[in-house]
C-alpha cells in the first residue's frame, strides 16, 4: 500500500489536536497537515466552558470559531455562600470544532475512521496497513497510562436539555454544591445555552478512598440527579437533546518523568497524553489552545527545517514546566482530596471562590501564586491550620494516602 506524506501527521482529532490543525491551517499555511482520527466525527461529543481570563487574545481568536454561546459574568452557589463574578465566559462545542476543520483544512487532510497502531516522531502505521511519512508526527490521542499519577477521577454527566417554557436563567452557574455530598466534591453547573436550552452538568470527584475510575458513580445514578436538579429549581424537561459522559482526571501528585516514559515513546505529544490539563478541574481546553499556539511559534519558516525529534523534544519540554507551573494547583487538589468527611472537598472549594476575582481568575487559568495558597490556607475549610499548611507546602498529603491514578479514557 501507497504511503501518504504530510510535513504534520496529527493522531487524534480531538480538542488538542484539533486545534493544533486548525492553528497551522491559520498561521503556518505552508505547512501540509494530515489530521487522522478513529471516529467519523471530529472532536467527539462535548461543550467545554472557559473564562476570556483563561486565553490570550490569539487563544480567543484560535476558539472563536468554536464558540456556541458567551456570558457575561458566572454565579457559584454554596450552603453558606453565593457569589455573582464578573467576566467573560464562553462555550465551546465539539460539533464547531468539526465543523471549524472541515472548512479549514482541504479534504484530503482529514482522515477519519483511522486507528494508528504505532507511530514515531516521524511516521506512522495504521491498522489497515496504511503508513503516513511526515516530517513531524504530534500524538494527541487522548490520555493512557496514569499510574504514575495520583489522585482521583471527576465522573460526570452534562445533559443538554429543552424546557416546555424559558428557564430564565442569564448567566451560567459554573459552581452549585448545594446539592447532596456523598463521597468527595460533587456540584452541578449550568450553562443557559438559549431561552429554554440548558446543559446541566452533574460532575462527583473521587475522593482517593477507594475510588477507580471504573469504581465511581453510574451513569444512572448522575442522570437521576440532574433530573433532581431541574425539578428543584422548577425546570420542566421536554426533552432531552444529547448526553456526554466521562471522567477527568484529578491530580494530586506523581511522577512527571515515569508519565512521560509510560506513554510512548519519543514523539511530540498535545494534550490529556501530554498531561496538558488543569489539575484540579481535569479541563483540557486552555492547555491545549496554549500548546496549539506554542507549535505555530515552534514551526520554521522554512518547511525543510521541520525536524520531528527537535519538536518531540520542545513538546516534552514544554510538558514539563507545565508540571512544574502546576504544583500549586496540585496542592490544591490534595487539599480537596485530604478535606475530611462527605461534605469537606466542598468546603475547600467555597473557600476557593471566596477569594478576590483576580485569584479566582488564575486558579481557573491554573495559574495560582504561593500568594493565594497562603490566603486559601488561612480561609474557611474543614482543615486545621497545621494540616492544611502540610498538604499546601507539599510537606503531607493531610493524612490521605496517596492513590495511583488507575485507569484511562479521559480525553479531549
Amino acid at each position: 500500500m501507497a504511503a501518504r506524506h504530510a510535513d504534520i501527521a496529527i493522531l487524534g482529532g480531538g480538542l488538542a489536536g484539533g486545534l493544533v490543525a486548525l492553528a497551522l491551517a491559520r498561521w503556518c499555511r505552508h505547512v501540509s497537515v494530515l489530521l487522522v482520527d478513529e471516529a467519523e466525527h471530529l472532536g467527539g461529543n462535548h461543550v467545554w466552558p472557559f473564562l476570556g481570563s483563561d486565553v490570550s487574545r490569539a487563544g480567543r481568536a484560535l476558539l472563536s470559531p468554536l464558540v456556541v454561546a458567551g456570558w457575561r459574568g458566572y454565579a457559584v452557589h454554596f450552603d453558606a455562600y453565593s457569589r455573582d463574578l464578573p467576566g467573560a465566559v464562553y462555550a465551546a462545542s465539539s460539533g464547531r470544532l468539526d465543523a471549524a476543520l472541515r472548512h479549514t483544512l482541504p479534504a484530503e487532510s482529514i482522515l477519519t475512521g483511522a486507528r494508528a497502531l504505532a507511530c514515531s516522531a516521524n511516521a506512522v502505521t495504521l491498522v489497515d496497513g496504511t503508513r503516513i511519512e511526515a516530517r513531524a508526527v504530534i500524538d494527541a490521542r487522548g490520555l493512557r497510562n496514569t499510574a504514575a499519577l495520583t489522585g482521583g477521577w471527576q465522573r460526570y454527566l452534562a445533559r443538554h436539555v429543552r424546557m416546555e417554557r424559558p428557564h430564565g436563567l442569564l448567566r451560567p452557574i459554573l459552581v452549585d454544591a448545594r446539592v447532596k455530598q456523598i463521597d468527595g466534591p460533587r456540584f452541578v453547573s449550568c450553562l443557559p445555552l438559549g431561552d429554554d436550552e440548558m446543559l446541566i452538568e452533574d460532575s462527583d470527584y473521587g475522593h482517593g478512598h477507594g475510588h477507580g475510575h471504573g469504581t465511581m458513580v453510574p451513569e444512572a445514578t448522575l442522570a437521576a440527579r440532574i433530573d433532581d436538579y431541574a425539578r428543584a429549581q422548577g425546570w420542566r424537561v421536554r426533552e432531552v437533546l444529547g448526553d456526554q459522559h466521562g471522567a477527568r482526571p484529578i491530580i494530586a501528585g506523581g511522577d512527571f518523568a515515569a508519565f512521560w516514559r509510560a506513554n510512548g515513546g519519543e514523539t511530540a505529544r498535545a494534550g490529556m497524553r501530554a498531561g496538558l490539563f488543569h489539575p484540579l478541574t481535569g479541563e483540557a481546553l486552555t492547555e491545549a489552545a496554549r500548546f496549539a499556539l506554542a507549535v505555530v511559534r515552534r514551526v520554521p519558516a522554512n518547511v525543510a527545517d521541520l525536524d520531528g525529534q527537535a519538536l518531540a523534544q520542545f513538546g516534552r519540554t514544554w510538558a514539563q514546566r507545565h508540571w512544574q507551573r502546576g504544583a500549586y494547583a496540585r496542592r490544591q487538589a490534595a487539599m480537596v482530596q485530604a478535606a475530611p468527611g462527605p461534605d469537606g472537598g466542598a468546603h475547600v472549594l467555597e473557600a476557593l471562590y471566596r477569594l478576590d476575582h483576580a485569584a479566582i481568575a488564575r486558579m481557573h487559568a491554573g495559574r495560582p501564586s504561593a500568594t493565594d495558597l497562603a490566603r486559601l490556607c488561612l480561609g474557611q475549610h474543614p482543615l486545621p491550620l497545621a494540616r492544611a499548611l502540610g498538604v499546601l507546602t507539599g510537606l503531607s498529603r493531610g493524612g490521605a494516602r496517596a492513590q495511583p491514578l488507575h485507569g484511562a479514557g479521559a480525553t479531549a
